[in-house]
């Protein structure tokens, strides 16, 4: 016989919002079709260029350490926020090239 408290989802009063007792944990690659996407944005950053790196089907500490190799490579900073790498410049031949060498399908999108 099974307790009938076991089936009831656990109460929190930090976010006054149940929580589960198995919350699904989201990783890096949840929702990626393969493919890693080179996107240029310009917008809201105070006219620099920067080049988001989205879709790496890798856990965090990988791609924490891909982002690594790639600033080094074009000898330029960059961050990691959200599973997605970004690199100041624009370097999405280089980076295009290393990703591919790599051995990763890469798709330049956007401007």
């Amino acid at each position: 016989m099974t307790n009938w408290a076991d089936n009831i989802p656990a109460y929190s009063r930090e976010s006054a919002r149940i929580k589960q007792n198995n919350p699904a944990q989201k990783t890096a690659t949840q929702g990626s079709d393969g493919i890693v996407r080179l996107r240029r944005e310009v917008k809201g950053r105070g006219g620099g260029t920067v080049i988001v790196i989205s879709g790496i089907p890798l856990t965090s500490p990988q791609i924490k350490e891909l982002a690594g190799v790639l600033k080094k490579k074009c000898g330029c900073g960059g961050t990691v926020k959200d599973g997605v790498i970004e690199i100041q410049g624009d370097h999405r031949e280089a980076l295009s090239t290393e990703l591919q060498a790599r051995g990763f399908k890469v798709k330049l999108a956007g401007g």
